[in-house]
This record gives C-alpha cells, sequence and structure tokens, in this order.
C-alpha cells in the first residue's frame, strides 16, 4: 500500500481538537495491519478526536482497498455503529459517514437501494418496525454472503428485541430465509451466537403461540446451520443445438420468502418459453429482475437487449394521443401500421383503446427498439378471442423472422399451447425447462392435468353463503332488474348500451360475453350502482349486497400496500359499511336533490324542512323510514314509495345500504382470527394475509384479496369482471367449484369460455349497443329458497370462542299463529308499536 507516512498507533496519543487539523490524511498510507488499532481507537473510553480520526483513517483504507473491507465487515460494523449515538455531535456526523461508506463496499447489488432505510434506522430506532418490513420485501437474486449479512444482522437482531410481537414473528421468518440462502455455513456461522440465544428467549418466552411456532422453526434451521456442510448439487442441463443467449445460476427471494434457490436458467436464441407456477412463487418477479439486471451471471441489458411488455398502460399517460407516445417519426407509424394501427386510431388517446389495441400498441413499441428478449406478463389478461389470436400469430411470427426470444407468463392454456417452444416449470425452488409446449409438459407430469381441466384442481376455495334477503321466498325471483336502460357519457345518442332489460335473481349464473369495448364493464357498473343509466331505470331490494370485483381489480387496494390483508379487510368495514362502496352514484347528492333537501315540504297540512333519515321499519311488503326534521323533536314516518316521489331516492339507499351492512355483519365480528380464517377459504394462509404487506403480493394474491374483502359481508350477488386474469390454472379451478356451489347470483365478465361454460347457465352477448341474452334464466325456476344454517364457531373481540347458528325459519303451527294475532293485538291496544312483517 505503499510508504508509511504516520503511524496508527499515534492516534492513541491525540488528545485534543486541534491535533486533528494537523493530519492530512490525503498523505497517508495504511496498512491493513492497522485496522485493530484504528478500531481500539474507536472505544468508548477513547477521546472523541481520537474515534473522528479513526474514522477518518478507516475511510482512508476503504478508498485504497474496498475488498479488504468488505471482507472485515462482520468486525468493522460492530465497532463503528454505537459511534452513532455518541453524544459528540462530530463523532455522531463522522461515525454515520464511515457506516455509508462501510455499506458501499457491499458487492451484493440487491441491498444497494435497502441501504438508505438502514441508515435512517440507526438515526431514529422508532423507523426500526417500518426496516423490517422493507427488509422481508427486498428482492435477493445474489448469493448472500458474510459482507451482506454485517449489515443486515445488526438490525434484525435489534428487531428481535422489539415490544411488537409481528416485528419479532418477521424477523424469526428473515432469519430462516437468509440461512437457507446461504450456500457455504461459514458465512453464517460467525452471527449464530448473537442471533440463537435471542430466537431461543422469543420461541420460550412469548406470549403467542403462532409467534412461538415461527421462532421454533428458525431456531431449527440455525442449529442446522452449525453443523450443515457445504452444498454442492449436480445441475443436469437440456443439450440443444442454436446459438445459447445465456445459461447462469441464481438465487432469487424476498427477506420473507425464498423463491428460487441456486438455480440454473439456459436460454436460446428465438425460444419462446412459458414460465408456470402457481401463484406467488416469483414468476412476475423473475421477469423483473430479468428487466432490472438483478439476476446473477445474467448477461447485463446492454449486451443483451430486452424489453418488458406491460398488459396494461400507465394511467398517467391515459390521455396522450399514439402518435406522440410512440413518436411521430417515419419508423414509429411503420411499425403500428404493421400491427394494425389506422389514421384514425393512431390520433385517438392511448386511454380510449380497448385491450387489445393496448396490447398491440406496447408490442409495436417494444420491436421498435430490436430487443434479444420480450418479457410478457399475462399477455392475454383483458383480451377478446380475436386479439388473443393476433398475439398468438404475430409472437410466432417475429420470433422467426427476428430471433427474439420470448418469456411468457400466463394462465392461458390455449396460448401457451400455440405460442411455445419450451416450458420453465417452478419446482422445489428450482426452474426445470421442458422442450415442447404445455400439452407436452402435461404429458410427462400428469399432476398438472389442472392446465386443462378446472376440476383436476387439487384445492379447494369456499365461498361464505349468502345471508338472509327478506320477503324473497324463491330463488327465481328478481333481486336486481334493469328495465329499459340506455347509458352514454355524453347523455346523447348513440348509446353504449341501448334500451336494456335484464334481471339477477339468487338462482342467476350468468356469464356476459362480447369483443373488447363493447360496452360489458359498463353494463356492470350500472348494475352495481358506480354509474347511473341515462335512460331507464335500476330495481336492487333494499337490504340486497353485492360483491362487485373490477376489472382493474387492483384499484381497491392501491392506497393500501402497506397494510396487510387482515388490516385491509378490517379497515375496510371497521366503520360498519364498506368504505369502498362509499363513492357508488346512487348514493351520492346531486345539486338538485340538495336544493330539495333546502325546500320546505308540507307533509299532513304541516311545512317541514328535511334533516336527516334515523331508521326504518318493516310495512307489509316494503319499508317505511323514521324521519328528523329540522326544528321539530319530534320524528314522523313516511313511506318508501312516497319519499322517493318527493326526491330523497339517494337518502332511501344510504338507510338501506347502512341496515343491509349491518345484517351482513351481524353474526361475523370483526376480528383478526375471523378475517384470517376468511381469508384462509380463499387459499391465503396466515403467513401471507397476516404478516405479510399487500406490497409484497403477487397478482394472484392481490385478487384472492379482493375477492375476499368483497364477500365479508356475505353478499346475495357476486359480479367478477375478468375474474381469471392473474388467477394460476389451481385457483381458477377452485374458484370455479366454490361458484358452483354458492348460494346466491352470479354475474361473470370473461374471455375465458372454459372459464364462464363451468359455471353459467345464462349468457349475455353485448354488442353494438344491444343485450342478447341466451340459455336457461330460471323464469321456471321455482326452487325455495333455503338460506343454509351455518352452524359455526367465531371469535369475538374479545377472543372468546362463541356457536354461531345462523338464520333459519321456523314453520308456526295454526294454534301458535292465533296465539301470535292474538298477542299482537294485546300490544296494539296498549298503543304500542307493531310492524305487519309476515316475517316478524
Amino acid at each position: 500500500m505503499g510508504i508509511i507516512t504516520i503511524n496508527a498507533s499515534e492516534i492513541l496519543s491525540i488528545v485534543s481538537p486541534k491535533s486533528l487539523e494537523s493530519y492530512d490524511l490525503n498523505e497517508i498510507t495504511l496498512y491493513e495491519n492497522d485496522l485493530e488499532l484504528i478500531l481500539d481507537a474507536c472505544n468508548y473510553i477513547r477521546s472523541w478526536p481520537q474515534k473522528v480520526l479513526a474514522c477518518r483513517m478507516l475511510n482512508k483504507i476503504i478508498i485504497d482497498n474496498p475488498s479488504f473491507i468488505s471482507n472485515k465487515l462482520h468486525i468493522i460494523i460492530p465497532v463503528i455503529t454505537p459511534l452513532v449515538y455518541d453524544s459528540k455531535l462530530n463523532v455522531h456526523s463522522q461515525a454515520l459517514q464511515t457506516l455509508k461508506e462501510l455499506y458501499s463496499t457491499i458487492y451484493n447489488k440487491d441491498i444497494h437501494p435497502f441501504i438508505p432505510y438502514l441508515l435512517a434506522a440507526l438515526e431514529d430506532p422508532n423507523k426500526v418496525p417500518d426496516t423490517i418490513h422493507h427488509l422481508s420485501a427486498i428482492v435477493f437474486v445474489q448469493e448472500v454472503r458474510t459482507p451482506a449479512l454485517s449489515i443486515l444482522v445488526p438490525l434484525l437482531l435489534r428487531g428481535l428485541f422489539e415490544k411488537q410481537t409481528a416485528i419479532k414473528r418477521k424477523c424469526c421468518i428473515i432469519c430462516e430465509n437468509m440461512c437457507k440462502l446461504v450456500d457455504d455455513p461459514a458465512d453464517v456461522r460467525v452471527f449464530l451466537p448473537q442471533l440463537t440465544p435471542l430466537i431461543l428467549h422469543i420461541m420460550e418466552e412469548v406470549a403467542d403461540p403462532e409467534c412461538r411456532q415461527v421462532a421454533t422453526r428458525a431456531y431449527h434451521v440455525l442449529q442446522k446451520m452449525i453443523d450443515a456442510e457445504k452444498n454442492r448439487q449436480i445441475y443436469t442441463t437440456i443439450k440443444e443445438d442454436g446459438e445459447i443467449l445465456c445459461e447462469c445460476q441464481f438465487s432469487l427471494a424476498y427477506g420473507a420468502k425464498i423463491l428460487l434457490n441456486r438455480t440454473q436458467l439456459k436460454l436460446m436464441k428465438g425460444g419462446r418459453y412459458g414460465i408456470c407456477g402457481s401463484n406467488g412463487c416469483g414468476k412476475s418477479t423473475l421477469m423483473k429482475a430479468i428487466v432490472n439486471d438483478q439476476v446473477d451471471g445474467f448477461p447485463p441489458s446492454d449486451v443483451l437487449k430486452r424489453i418488458y411488455v406491460e398488459h396494461d398502460i400507465d394511467g398517467n399517460i391515459a390521455d396522450i394521443p399514439v402518435r406522440e407516445f410512440i413518436g411521430n417519426t417515419e419508423i414509429a407509424l411503420k411499425a403500428l401500421r404493421e400491427v394494425g394501427f389506422d389514421e384514425d386510431r393512431l390520433n385517438k388517446a392511448i386511454g380510449s383503446l380497448s385491450g387489445g389495441w393496448k396490447m398491440k400498441l406496447a408490442l409495436a413499441r417494444a420491436m421498435m427498439q430490436n430487443p434479444d428478449i420480450l418479457l410478457l406478463d399475462e399477455p392475454t389478461n383483458h383480451l377478446d378471442v380475436s386479439n388473443v389470436e393476433w398475439l398468438q400469430n404475430y409472437l410466432v411470427e417475429i420470433a422467426g423472422q427476428t430471433g427474439v426470444t420470448c418469456l411468457i407468463v400466463s394462465h392461458d392454456s390455449g396460448f401457451l399451447d400455440t405460442v411455445c417452444t419450451h416450458i420453465i416449470h417452478y419446482e422445489g425452488l428450482k426452474l426445470c425447462t421442458y422442450r415442447g409446449n404445455l400439452a407436452k409438459f402435461v404429458e410427462q407430469h400428469p399432476e398438472a392435468l389442472s392446465y386443462y381441466e378446472l376440476s383436476a384442481t387439487p384445492i379447494k376455495f369456499k365461498l361464505t353463503e349468502p345471508g338472509f334477503l327478506e320477503g324473497v321466498k324463491t330463488k327465481d325471483k328478481a333481486i336486481l332488474k334493469m328495465h329499459q336502460a340506455s347509458f352514454s357519457y355524453n347523455g346523447k345518442a348513440p348509446y353504449i348500451i341501448n334500451n336494456a332489460s335484464v334481471y339477477i335473481s339468487l338462482s342467476s349464473r350468468v356469464g356476459c360475453i362480447g369483443p373488447n369495448g363493447a360496452g360489458k364493464s359498463t353494463l356492470i357498473k350500472m348494475l352495481t350502482g358506480e354509474s347511473e343509466p341515462t335512460i331507464g331505470k335500476i330495481w336492487r331490494h333494499p337490504n340486497l349486497r353485492i360483491a362487485y370485483v373490477a376489472q382493474h381489480a387492483f384499484h381497491h387496494i392501491e392506497q393500501h400496500l402497506d397494510k396487510t390483508a387482515n388490516e385491509y379487510i378490517r379497515w375496510r368495514y371497521a366503520t360498519g359499511e364498506d368504505r369502498e362502496a362509499e363513492d357508488k352514484v346512487y348514493r351520492k347528492i346531486t345539486d338538485d336533490e340538495r336544493e330539495k333537501l333546502e325546500a320546505k315540504l308540507t307533509i299532513r297540512g304541516v311545512k317541514r324542512q328535511f334533516e336527516k333519515i334515523v331508521s326504518r321499519k318493516k310495512l307489509r311488503k316494503s319499508y317505511e323510514y323514521e324521519i328528523k326534521w329540522i326544528g321539530i323533536e319530534d320524528t314522523s314516518y313516511l313511506e318508501r314509495d312516497e319519499l322517493i316521489d318527493l326526491g330523497f331516492e339517494k337518502y332511501v339507499n344510504e338507510c338501506d345500504m347502512r341496515e343491509a351492512s349491518a345484517l351482513g355483519l351481524m353474526l361475523k365480528p370483526l376480528t383478526q382470527v375471523n378475517v384470517e380464517k376468511h381469508l384462509a377459504d380463499l387459499g391465503m394462509d396466515s403467513e401471507i394475509a397476516t404478516h405479510n404487506r399487500i406490497s409484497g403480493y403477487s397478482g394472484g394474491q392481490k385478487v384472492r384479496l379482493v375477492i375476499g374483502a368483497a364477500t365479508w359481508m356475505n353478499p346475495h350477488i357476486i359480479i367478477l369482471d375478468e375474474p381469471s386474469n392473474y388467477l394460476d390454472r389451481d385457483s381458477l379451478g377452485a374458484f370455479s367449484a366454490a361458484l358452483k356451489e354458492y348460494g346466491g347470483g352470479i354475474v361473470i365478465i370473461s374471455h375465458n369460455r372454459e372459464f364462464i361454460q363451468s359455471i353459467c347457465s345464462e349468457i349475455w352477448t353485448v354488442g353494438d349497443g344491444n343485450i342478447v341474452i341466451e340459455g336457461n334464466n330460471n323464469v321456471m325456476n321455482k326452487e325455495k329458497v333455503e338460506f343454509i344454517i351455518q352452524e359455526d364457531t367465531t371469535i369475538d373481540a374479545f377472543g372468546n370462542t362463541i356457536k354461531v347458528i345462523g338464520t333459519q325459519k321456523t314453520k308456526l303451527s295454526n294454534k301458535e299463529k292465533k296465539n301470535r294475532d292474538r298477542v299482537r293485538k294485546a300490544r296494539r291496544d296498549r298503543g304500542e308499536e307493531v310492524t305487519d312483517s309476515e316475517d316478524d
């Protein structure tokens, strides 16, 4: 390292701040052997000038020999970190700067984006829990060695001391998974004496039994690492002719979940690879890691150009014309015309394009950049049959003409059969590559039959049964009706939906089909109340509860990515109503309605001004509502039809929604345990649902969450807009079976004909503004409604287990009816309020 101009031992002789100025470290060359003396100068008994100069000297060694420092981080960081909390500001500032330089010597690029969070947690201990959550969301694609562990273990040690049980639990999981990612036990052995006692303490002392179970699992993994031998695996690869684009070995993991461990990936030029595996196995994460140059051993992007083709366009550019978005050059326009864009579509805004044209735009833009690899994540989502066929032909054609390699994640078995030359399958934290399309893969693996037959799925889902619906005696009775309704965005003809009449009952099994842009989603939004018809009426049963999962389902949860699924559902229903339903059009008060509020009304000869609806009660086959008037102490009752005629329909709807929500939540306390059980019925285990944030979920896990949240209140109708997007084949099969068993009405929009045919007996074909209804619309179905008696146990807010018996109807004998009528008459004679409900 050159000639020594100063001995490091002189640091120990510095006693005054002025001495610091006499040392120009640019002129100093230090030996590696001086590290021990420098660290000794950082001891708490030393003077603050000694500590400052020691840190500066350490910075000098980092510049001269970063690899040496990187390998010594496990020794250096425990000494420098306490200086951050030194009472002397000079020491604090210098120590932070030195730690930042020390962290920069780590060659694991996965950790670099995490360093600012780590430094912030050092300065403010209150940020440790959030930093632990950030750590659990890091995608690890490079091997985890001692330098990386040197900066992560101190954070984990602080996390294990946190008061929150959830943070202790998360740290145990990260410790367990980190050990599994380490290939050489020697890399982690130095940290085991620090971690093991704390995890053992949690295993024995924490009150939460589930946390103790996680700690026990982590403890056993740590114990195995002590005596583990280096695991060397012999890999076998498929021998193929042609040009190899890449051949690499890597790992892929979140801090809280291992996805791939030291697996191989080999790609051939011109190959079309379908990536298959269950929801949450890491398919999309792998694609993003490849695009972001994070995969260890994968050729860098300046050597091997790759383009990620997204299936949807960012909402921020929805108003930009196509011509402006792609660039108004001859090359760009030629690329667009090759995929079918005419002058009219070139001038349209991107947001006005259907799903098929958006995919064509994205592909044209990608191919303009002459990529070596195209990465397509669920490219058939939101595409109708004709556009899927076009996409299949296009990918086969361009691969043959240009030699571009395609990596495709899709749950569309027909699409993978037509396009793919290879299948890459996730198996036991490894990637296994098979020649041929999906059909060839299933021949070799019969257990994967669920890719073709939805009924062959090995997993099961369960949907909550609909609750009691007053006055509905048979399943064919309409509970939601649209009569001669038309809709257009500008309120004028031509109409997207024109003069349509449909109805839905508890027995409805409706499949809604049609080309992209035909108006299917518009129809559904009118039925659910997200928009109102321009002409016509929509009637809903006053107590009707609808679960609606939109086409772009993730908009429900985009503002809650820092919550877990369990926390999100408890937030959504914490007020006793569905917070996501507050923006329904039929509940919003217009200016005209507000004017009617302020007007004086003559009710039974007295002028009054409306204030609010207090409650409602049953009145024969309808309801009457208790009204509070401004400036009048006494309330009065008005019938539903009378209130609607007076212009208060929105307030009536608001009251009905409130009452329907209360009925849906009556027998299901909103507790963590109950929500956990509800999500488990949809295939989300407690590890994902209760202990992982939504930001780290896969597309399939987010869809399960949205479905689970929408069905929490025991809905009478489930409306699903493209539910097959993002769900893997096993989940889709399980969901299909659950919908068949469900006791309420179902409406499904989907381009997946197999999914619709497995469930629906009635088809609504939407096109040219019309709705053509085919199949069994259950007109002759007079099956009596039998609301299933759900004998179950539930957990109240205090943790007590309660046996719950659902609603059941009791048929009275003639003698009992006479006695009931006699009691009612006596109550009326006494002046008590008695309803005439036949269900009372």
